[in-house]
């Protein structure tokens, strides 16, 4: 049977990243190691103090790094180096599995085809989440798989490329072969990976069944840094972006949220949607612009703000 290694980034984890342990230790097919690349060790050491945690979770490798040394892509690549298994599945320290079949369903849909490289699960909103976040969940994530190839870019555009690390399998081999993870990237080091694999041959499964409990019900401000942080990724690869724009999807998103809530009869819901997504394109307008920005807007304007010492 192929080894499954789960790498997971921390920093300032809580109860929920507890009950993701406990989760994955119960999975219908064990994992072999869990790798934890945490930020900060007090934070981490506040959680797990007086508990018996290294008793309880004897697959778990902890490997502590300070905030200025973190980076989506680097980071999450030096978990890999301590995995020596033929899978290895990324999380973050906020997603939960919904029942004991991740990672069986993950290798399914691994296994879907030879040339198959990621598979992503689908994230589900928590019961106490809004209306808005529960249908925004439901539109990223639906109920129907696919494999995406690179004949379905012109098809499909950006969301050819859509891939998570909240919660994706990959297979070692390919992805050594592509070279991993950037090295250096503010965001979305999950989707520039998928997008060269499927300039590669390579296809994208996105799988159902494997589901995992994530999501947040972020504000304004939030939502301007985050969205923000997205625009510099696309303008900082113009390889993978470029000739795709992604306004469309989102323009999408938010009338089918308003006709949704209409239909609902939760009209008083909109405005909210309404101001909430002004703040996500006036980020990302002044993130794909950043290189016009002084840099002491520019750092104010991320929510990353390590990322540009």
């Amino acid at each position: 049977m192929e080894r499954v290694d789960v790498i997971i980034p921390t920093y300032k984890p809580d109860w929920k990243f507890l009950d993701l342990l406990e989760k994955l230790s119960r999975q219908s097919v064990p994992v072999h190691r869990i790798i934890i690349m945490n930020t900060e060790q007090k934070y981490f050491d506040r959680l797990v103090y007086g508990t018996p945690f290294v008793k309880k979770y004897p697959n778990v490798l902890v490997r502590h790094l300070s905030k200025r040394e973190f980076d989506h892509g680097r980071t999450r690549n030096s978990g890999v180096r301590h995995s020596d298994a033929e899978i290895f599945i990324m999380m973050t320290q906020d997603a939960v599995p919904a029942d004991e079949f991740l990672v069986e369903e993950l290798l399914k849909g691994l296994h879907s085809g030879e040339n198959t490289a990621v598979a992503y699960a689908r994230q589900l909103a928590q019961d106490t989440s809004s209306e808005v976040e529960k249908f925004t969940r439901n539109f990223n994530y639906p109920e129907e798989a696919a494999v995406k190839t690179k004949a379905d870019i012109d098809k499909l555009g950006i969301k050819a490329f859509f891939c998570s690390n909240v919660c994706a399998a990959y297979k070692r081999e390919i992805f050594d072969s592509l070279g991993g993870f950037i090295k250096h990237t503010i965001f979305n080091e999950d989707m520039i990976y998928a997008a060269g694999a499927l300039r590669a041959g390579y296809g994208i499964a996105y799988r159902p069944s494997a589901k995992v409990y994530h999501s947040h019900d972020y504000s304004n401000k939030e939502q301007f840094h985050r969205y923000f942080d997205l625009g510099v990724s696309q303008t900082d690869h113009p390889e993978v972006f470029a000739d795709i724009p992604s306004e469309s999807e989102g323009a999408k998103l938010v009338k089918m949220t308003i006709a949704h809530l209409r239909e609902n009869g939760m009209q008083s819901q909109i405005p909210r949607v309404i101001i909430n997504n002004a703040f996500k394109y006036l980020g990302y307008l002044f993130g794909r612009n950043y290189r016009k920005l002084p840099r002491k807007l520019i750092v104010g304007c991320s929510s990353n703000k390590d990322y540009w010492d």
